[in-house]
């Protein structure tokens, strides 16, 4: 069954130029050509493995189940999946058996697949037309979408929570359950699928497309195209075109950054799906928007760990202030999707810079979204001294669980690719490479990053002439590397950038041993703040500093569980670090001795609570708060620095303090959170703020927590003229508002005083902005619920 997995994964790869008569560039292996050996990837892998084990499949088909009209065999599991969200898991955990069956060879693994294949194929029968999904209530929209009555909003579509987002992990868990899982059975039903969604659309005009298109909808492109390759037929590939959104494409096409405040997780896939359409069509400029996108948001919205995002969104790229003062930072399902599209380009490339942006998230970001004892982790902050929150099997069902369940089932993926006839060595991961094709298995040893050095052994059924290209890192230090062929010193060539590679009559035997020397160095972030992340190797250094106020470390099914609600530490709090030599502050990180890749910073940090931390790899430190970004001050410097971060700081918490509930109007986990519904109203950003207006009206509940509520502050922007609108409190008039927009060019907050009478006696607020006939309520920046000074 592995060779006949290794064939069907081949399929795709073959398929992939069918289109076109472009040179073929690299490929991958297939996963189950790839064997992990002992490192914390492999242990990784094993924690993931149980943690798939202990979900209840009929608990995940229940939606489906449900939705098709046959018994379910057990109650659907709650958080996001009975909130609307229903069956998103089902599809991730389709993939994610089907993943880590090619990678251990699981039959555990194996036989879930199979039953949930075969239980989805009865719930596809019964629904009829090729539909198949887990939206309640989704027949009855989707024949309303079909008919051409789309009501979208960026996280909502004819009132449901992103449905295409939803089903799209549908589509993508009956790919991978083909491709990687071997099940010819999910090939047919994913042509179903996919003939469903052809039909659905087929009466919809372009303009219908790209406005219910504003609604998240996963890589529905990237999929349906993936369909047109696995089938050869360009009509999947044509849908998928249709399903390109244009108003991210087009601004890209252009070489244009417009992605400020953009719902980081919504983008991402479509520009999967523009460079796979690329792929099959030979369609430079399509690839060429991918690039630029990956550029952009590398190159200057990316932290050390290889993460994005705050709060789900792109901040601005001048201005990483969000990224430190908040508790919602870099999203594990952003960096699952940026591997994806870092492994598409490099193999359309051989550029290693990919591999590089691969190598370093993978490492810091994906590897220490995994508990070592089990469950994955949503957002990961990067405010000074703050913490991360775990999911639990049962409780927690958030699109980072998803991600997580199949991230850790592929770290074989890009450890090896290849051309027609040549090998190349990416990461320095142990592991062995069955390359049956080219008669060759290939052991990899090493403890790197523990040791600074690899060695390669090579098993061929008959000696042959080929190159071996062995990737030269970025990190790896100027002229240290090292490259031996049994013991001996070789020829070698560096014609393809990025490798230094051996081409010589290779035996069955040869050891190919590489030194891979590390060396620390700083990095700040892309605006250029005086904020400082150390970097050895690969490896981002963290320091854990307390285990303190950890409130909720393992999250429960509440709807927001997965964010750390643990009280924020002031950042002036946080430990600086002092030097008159500010450029050159890595040299001053020092390894503790007998304790490997540990470094000590004491000679910088200026407060004694913290002088003693120790700087360790990321992926290592669990269940505490800890440092990634340093301050840095100069000692003249420092006194300034103090008094301004205790000035905002002392303003912040004291809002904070009043603060009874809020609503970060515009974004989709805050307004989903707060029961966000409305007719006629769109969201947006501007200045770097979002915000939402709406020509009907739109509302939120805002929780009272207790009886101290008495105020409710919105934030305008000061220079938004004649917008009439009524302000409502449990459906009664609070105040008739008209916004003159002669404030000015600035944001401005207005205090509304919440008369007793128009509380309700439940712990629920429901504020409502209704558009005065001919206006427009909003926008509004921001809302707050306040309590008396």
């Amino acid at each position: 069954m592995r060779k006949r997995l290794c064939t069907i994964g081949l399929l795709l790869l073959s398929a992939t130029y069918s289109f076109s008569q472009s040179t073929p560039p690299l490929q991958s292996f297939p996963l189950a050509n790839i064997q992990l050996a002992e490192s914390p990837f492999q242990a990784a892998q094993q924690t993931d493995l149980a943690y798939i084990l202990t979900l209840s499949p009929d608990r995940l088909l229940a939606p489906y189940h449900r939705e098709a009209g046959l018994p379910t065999k057990a109650d659907s599991y709650g958080n996001w999946e009975n909130t609307g969200l229903d069956g998103h898991i089902g599809g991730h955990y389709l993939s994610a058996l089907a993943y880590m069956y090619a990678a251990t060879g699981n039959k555990e693994a194996k036989r879930r697949l199979d039953y949930m294949v075969d239980e989805l194929a009865l719930c596809q029968q019964r629904n009829g037309g090729g539909y198949l999904g887990g939206t309640p209530g989704g027949k009855q929209m989707w024949q309303q979408i079909k008919a051409g009555t789309i009501d979208a909003g960026s996280f909502s579509l004819n009132k449901k929570w992103v449905p295409w987002y939803n089903i799209h992990k549908t589509y993508a868990g009956l790919r991978d359950a083909y491709l990687f899982g071997g099940n010819a059975k999910a090939k047919g039903m994913l042509v179903q699928l996919a003939d469903w969604a052809q039909a659905l659309t087929a009466s919809l005009t372009d303009a219908q497309m790209q406005d219910m298109l504003r609604s998240e909808h996963g890589g529905m492109n990237e999929v349906l195209a993936d369909v047109a390759a696995i089938t050869g037929d360009t009509t999947y590939l044509t849908l998928a075109r249709r399903f390109s959104h244009r108003a991210i494409l087009t601004p890209l096409l252009a070489g244009k950054d417009e992605l400020n405040g953009l719902h980081a997780n919504t983008q991402i896939p479509k520009v999967i799906g523009y460079e796979r359409i690329a792929e099959l069509t030979a369609n430079p400029e399509w690839s060429k928007a991918a690039a630029f996108f990956w550029e952009t948001v590398v190159d200057h919205r990316t932290v050390s760990i290889g993460g994005n995002s705050v709060s789900e969104h792109f901040h601005p790229s001048r201005n990483f202030t969000s990224m430190l003062e908040g508790r919602e930072g870099p999203e594990t399902c952003n960096t699952y999707n940026m591997l994806k599209l870092s492994k598409q380009l490099y193999l359309t490339s051989k550029s290693t810079r990919y591999i590089d942006y691969y190598e370093r998230a993978l490492y810091n970001h994906i590897l220490s979204s995994q508990h070592p004892n089990g469950g994955f982790v949503y957002f990961t902050p990067m405010r000074p001294r703050h913490y991360r929150v775990y999911s639990q099997p049962q409780e927690s069902f958030w699109c980072c669980v998803g991600s997580g369940l199949e991230n850790h089932g592929k770290y074989g993926e890009l450890i090896y690719a290849h051309d027609a006839q040549n090998l190349f060595v990416n990461l320095f991961i142990p592991s062995r490479l069955s390359w049956p094709e080219a008669g060759m298995t290939l052991t990899q040893s090493t403890q790197f990053p523990y040791a600074e050095s690899s060695t390669l052994t090579l098993q061929l059924k008959k000696s042959r002439r080929f190159a071996v290209h062995i990737r030269q890192p970025s990190w790896l230090k100027s002229g240290a590397g090292t490259i031996l062929v049994n013991g001996q010193a070789v020829a070698t060539d560096s014609n393809t950038p990025g490798y230094i590679a051996v081409n010589r009559k290779w035996k069955s035997g040869d050891v190919i041993t590489l030194t891979l020397p590390m060396e620390t160095k700083t990095e700040y972030l892309p605006d250029h703040s005086p904020w400082v992340s150390f970097v050895h190797g690969p490896l981002v250094l963290a320091a854990a500093t307390d285990t303190t106020d950890l409130v909720d470390l393992r999250a429960d099914g509440s709807r927001m569980g997965h964010v750390a609600h643990g009280p924020a530490y002031p950042l002036d709090q946080a430990p600086v670090l002092v030097s008159t030599d500010l450029q050159n502050l890595a040299q001053q990180i020092k390894p503790v001795a007998g304790k490997p890749l540990t470094f000590t910073a004491a000679s910088l940090i200026q407060s004694d609570q913290f002088r003693g931390v120790e700087l360790v790899p990321f992926y290592k430190i669990h269940d505490a708060r800890y440092m990634i970004y340093w301050p840095v001050a100069t000692p003249t410097e420092l006194a300034a620095r103090t008094q301004a971060l205790q000035q905002k700081e002392k303003e912040k918490l004291a809002l904070e303090s009043l603060t009874v509930d809020q609503v970060a109007t515009g974004e989709q986990q805050p307004e989903s959170d707060h029961g966000f519904q409305g007719e006629q109203t769109e969201a947006g950003v501007f200045k770097d703020r979002h915000w939402r207006h709406a020509k009907g009206w739109f509302s939120y509940n805002l929780r009272k927590r207790g009886p101290g509520a008495r105020t409710l502050r919105v934030t305008y922007y000061g220079a938004d003229p004649d917008r009439r609108f009524r302000i409502l409190i449990n459906n009664k008039l609070l105040k008739q508002e008209q916004l003159p927009g002669t404030a000015g060019d600035k944001f401005v907050d207005v205090d509304y005083e919440l008369p007793t009478p128009l509380l309700a006696s439940s712990d629920v607020v429901t504020v409502k902005f209704a558009a005065e006939p001919g206006s427009t309520a909003g926008g509004v920046y921001y809302v707050r619920l306040l309590k008396k000074e």
